[in-house]
């Protein structure tokens, strides 16, 4: 089967056809490309979406990815950034191995191409250049037989006629052979030029026109079987990559199953266990005594002595509610004081540790300056040792504040560890309290107390406190406005408000909200003009205004 001897006369058509399979192989060009393109904008994504979901360095929210199943998704999201990796890969191999590649063989098929059809419309040029020259000898050698028979007939005619002279019939004759001679040549011209046509024209359909339509055949062939070995590239760079794809969906799938949900139920007790201890019960206060009514012994006012009396803050006494619980309202104390015990002990120690770093870090710099400061000694041509003086000096007085602010810390960790019910068998909470059974020693100083968020105050000492009155705090915030009602809400269980800044509520009644849980599980309510205090805020239903200042939603 050959194009040389099957399509010897479809020259035009093998011109068409091959032009066809030069544009086929441009269009699978640019459909790789295309695909490449496409490959390079989906890993472009997948980086993007992976940074967009990375948590941001030194925020709140790098340290919420201390649980498993954060930190499976941190793995998935790095395994993306390898997988968006890949797909460059692919796109990268199909432009080097297959894009680059056909079309540097694309310029090469195009020359080839106009090569052998310049060759065949060369040979189409000659034969039909030989055509003409046979068309030429033989119209040539018509002419001069006809011209032959008409110089015969003249001279028979003028041989039959008596009236002509003999000189006219001989120049006749004469005549007559010449054309025949003319005739003769032409004929022999005319034999030679159609031998030496048929020759060529032999030659164009049987050798030339072969010869090249198979070079044109061979050439298109190897421009198919090109085409297929790009498309066998094409899928050979997608499996390349396959094993390497696999590897990061088992990353995924490894990361998935390590989420351990115990362990991250561990991490929420240890990120908000406050140390404080439930509420003990409450115990019965006897009102058909003679009596006023008696504060519990579990509340935190009985620390302070059996014959204090139980001071009650009315609604100008808002300042005065801190010794219940501290607002944290600025900057956050050195000593962590406005956290619970458990937290604040978390801080104390993350604090210290902090700071042994730092005094590793020093130590290890003023080692190195040492060991520089000996080799400048040894080697005084290296350096002067004085120089190093200085920097000596300095990295000890560091060394010796870090050390004096890790004591401080270390100090203020050692009294919270003493005062957590873990570590202190008669820490006792009531009613949302952390308070000490052990009433404190009376010595006309300053006692610390702790407060429900595990904060610390000074409280006057027994002597000074029965001294004051409570009209002492209502005179003190007398020019005070009354904070203005924000909503209302509905006690949903009893709660006997027997410590300083609380408030009784009974289920089912319906009070006025004054100030919102500011996070520390405390709600502030008014009952009347005189009668407002603190509630757990687990306690009630709040619905807040959403008319009134302050106001944000309804709960």
């Amino acid at each position: 089967m050959s194009w040389g001897t099957e399509l010897w006369d479809q020259f035009d058509n093998l011109e068409k056809h091959t032009q066809w399979g030069i544009d086929i192989l441009e269009k699978y060009i640019k459909f790789v490309k295309e695909r490449t393109e496409i490959e390079l904008s989906y890993a472009k994504q997948l980086r993007n979406l992976s940074k967009k979901y990375q948590p941001k360095k030194n925020s709140k929210e790098e340290e919420e990815y201390k649980y498993t199943s954060c930190k499976a998704f941190i793995s998935t999201l790095n395994e993306m950034n390898d997988y968006a990796g890949q797909h460059e890969v692919i796109s990268e191999n199909m432009a080097s191995q297959i894009i680059v590649d056909l079309a540097r063989y694309v310029q090469e098929l195009k020359q080839e191409r106009k090569s052998n059809f310049h060759d065949g419309r060369k040979a189409q040029q000659h034969i039909e250049t030989c055509w003409k020259q046979l068309e030429s000898s033989k119209r040539r050698f018509e002419r001069d037989c006809k011209e032959a028979d008409r110089a015969q007939q003249y001279f028979e005619k003028m041989d039959a006629d008596i009236n002509v002279t003999k000189a006219d019939v001989e120049k006749a004759r004469q005549q007559a052979q010449i054309r025949h001679q003319m005739a003769e040549d032409s004929k022999a011209d005319y034999s030679s030029i159609l031998q030496k046509f048929n020759h060529e024209q032999h030659e164009y359909y049987h050798t030339h026109i072969p010869n090249i339509f198979q070079k044109i055949q061979e050439m298109e062939e190897r421009r198919i079987v090109r085409m297929g070995e790009s498309m066998k590239t094409y899928a050979e760079v997608d499996r390349q990559v396959i094993p390497i794809i696999g590897k990061c969906l088992d990353g995924i799938v490894k990361a998935a199953e390590s989420i351990d949900q115990k362990n991250d139920s561990q991490l929420v007790i240890e990120a908000y266990k406050s140390g404080f201890e439930p509420p003990g019960d409450i115990e019965f206060e006897d009102y058909t005594q003679p009596m006023k009514r008696t504060v519990s012994d579990n509340s935190l006012s009985n620390s302070r002595g059996e014959g204090k009396p139980d001071l009650k803050f009315g609604g100008k006494s808002k300042g005065k509610l801190w010794p219940f619980i501290k607002k944290n309202k600025g900057a956050t104390p050195e000593d962590f004081s406005n956290l619970p015990p458990e937290q604040r002990r978390k801080k104390l120690q993350q604090k210290v540790d902090e700071l042994n770093k730092e005094i590793q870090k020093e130590m290890d710099q003023r080692d190195a300056i040492t060991k520089m400061k000996d080799v400048y000694l040894k080697n005084p041509q290296m350096g002067d040792p004085a120089s190093l003086d200085h920097k000596l000096a300095e990295v000890s007085q560091n060394i010796e504040k870090l050390r004096l602010e890790t004591q401080k810390f270390e100090a203020w960790l050692a009294e919270v560890e003493g005062r957590l019910p873990a570590r202190n068998e008669q820490a006792r909470r009531q009613s949302g309290l952390y308070d000490s059974q052990n009433p404190p020693t009376v010595n006309n100083c300053a006692q610390d107390r702790e407060s429900p968020d595990g904060s610390y105050t000074e409280e006057q000492s027994q002597e000074s406190e029965v001294k004051v009155l409570a009209t002492d705090f209502d005179d003190e915030f007398d020019d005070e406005e009354p904070l203005p009602a924000i909503g209302t809400c509905k006690a949903l269980y009893t709660f006997e408000g027997q410590n300083e800044g609380t408030i009784s509520v009974v289920e089912g009644e319906t009070l006025y909200v004054i100030e919102e849980d500011k996070g520390d599980g405390w709600t502030r309510i008014r009952r009347n003009e005189d009668e407002e205090g603190y509630v757990p805020t687990s306690y009630v239903e709040v619905c807040l205004d959403k008319n009134a200042k302050g106001a944000k939603t309804y709960i």
